[in-house]
């Protein structure tokens, strides 16, 4: 477990120098949108993209950044004409991204999607710096290897998804043993009031279609079928420190309660906001205290009411198959997430129906048991094989007419 919660809470009295793994996407343009309101607050080291060099260079500009990097070594010399006489240093390529990583900052906001962000946060943990936890990978692929590893170099990991900011802003680490439930809310997504028929049905244009938050089509499709819920149960496990039966989700269509920490004595804490994401992103880089941010202030009153249901497992399966993946242990989160990133890539080529996504990750699953692949993760390679094999799978399952439609 990794120490989250400061002693106390000291003013910033100097600018907080950071590094941005994953500029050009969501959370990073975000993440650079509250920074530049700031600049006297902050001090921008590294700016981290992939090819989009474009909009890194035009960043890397704005902030004033010491470096930008692109991931993509093709693109070095059109980055370098781009930064042409500004001063920042440019540099392009894997190892580029990785030295990036492990530059001396206060925080490292990690937001590269996917397995691709793996390898450098894990870099800026090995660094013992602070990081603004973006990418679920390092959770869910990495799981112990990656909080251990944190926790030898005294790393402290800030969670910037809205469910596990919320948790950290409500829960009170001294009353840890005094937790009865961590509850996330789930808003439900497109298909929430649907039946089995319609869902069996439901295409990838309805998929796309989230009531309450603007994202890209993976986590989107995600939240349609509510794996993205079951990934973020594992994350709260190794954040946390609490046991499996402790984590539970609750569907609230209006995204206004982010989640709730249930004590023994019969509290329930809350924490709530306007579904944007620029608010817990504002948490992490002004930890331990808090900064402004342009987001929209909570008015229940016009909200009118909250409401609330509970998870209906039988259509949304995918929750329930994510604990169970945690409770086998091994590399069964990291075989499970990376068979549903191809499950999600095939059902959006729609070559598998909705209900095949949980489908072909639960027969992924089961195979990999069979193969006895389900192993403990000592080193990042073993995190990089167990993902390989959970692609691989997927993609015979599916070449072999597996959830076909």
């Amino acid at each position: 477990m990794v120490a989250l919660i400061a002693e106390s809470f000291e003013p910033l009295v100097a600018p907080k120098r950071l590094t941005v793994l994953g500029s050009t996407g969501s959370v990073g343009c975000s993440t650079l949108d509250l920074i530049g309101r700031d600049l006297d607050r902050y001090e921008v080291d590294a700016l981290v993209g992939n090819s989009n060099v474009l909009r890194l260079a035009e960043q890397a500009r704005a902030v004033n950044a010491r470096c930008a990097v692109t991931a993509d070594a093709k693109a070095y010399t059109a980055l370098k004409a781009a930064l042409s006489g500004t001063g920042i240093e440019v540099a392009a390529g894997p190892d580029a991204v990785i030295e990036a990583a492990q530059r001396p900052v206060d925080i490292v906001m990690a937001s590269i999607v996917g397995a691709a962000g793996l390898a450098p946060t894990i870099a800026a943990a090995r660094n013992g710096t602070t990081i603004g936890l973006a990418n679920k990978e390092c959770l869910v692929s990495g799981g112990t290897f990656f909080t251990s590893t944190a926790a030898r170099a005294g790393a402290k990991i800030l969670p910037v998804d809205s469910e596990h900011s919320a948790v950290f802003q409500v829960l009170n680490p001294d009353h840890r043993d005094q937790i009865s439930r961590i509850i996330l809310t789930a808003s439900g997504g497109p298909f929430r009031t649907f039946s089995q028929a319609q869902l069996d049905a439901a295409g990838p244009e309805q998929a796309l279609k989230h009531p309450n938050w603007s994202m890209g089509q993976k986590i989107t499709i995600d939240s349609a079928s509510l794996m993205n819920k079951g990934l973020e149960l594992i994350e709260a496990f190794h954040l946390f420190d609490v046991d499996i039966d402790q984590l539970d989700v609750l569907v609230h269509p209006q995204s206004i309660i982010h989640s709730l920490v249930e004590y023994r004595d019969g509290s329930t804490l809350a924490q709530l906001g306007m579904p944007d994401m620029r608010t817990p992103i504002a948490y992490a880089l002004a930890w331990p205290g808090r900064i402004e941010a342009p987001v929209a202030q909570l008015r229940l009153e016009q909200i009118g009411q909250l409401t609330f249901e509970a998870l209906d497992e039988k259509r949304f399966p995918a929750v329930a198959l994510c604990l169970a993946a945690l409770a086998r242990g091994g590399s069964a989160t990291t075989v499970l997430n990376a068979a549903n990133e191809i499950a999600v890539a095939e059902f959006l080529s729609k070559r598998i129906p909705f209900p095949g996504i949980t489908a072909l990750v639960s027969g992924v699953l089961d195979r990999a048991e069979g193969d006895d692949m389900l192993c403990p993760l000592t080193a990042l390679d073993d995190v990089f094989a167990a993902d390989a094999y959970g692609r691989r799978i997927a993609a015979e399952l599916v070449a072999s007419g597996f959830c076909s439609r």
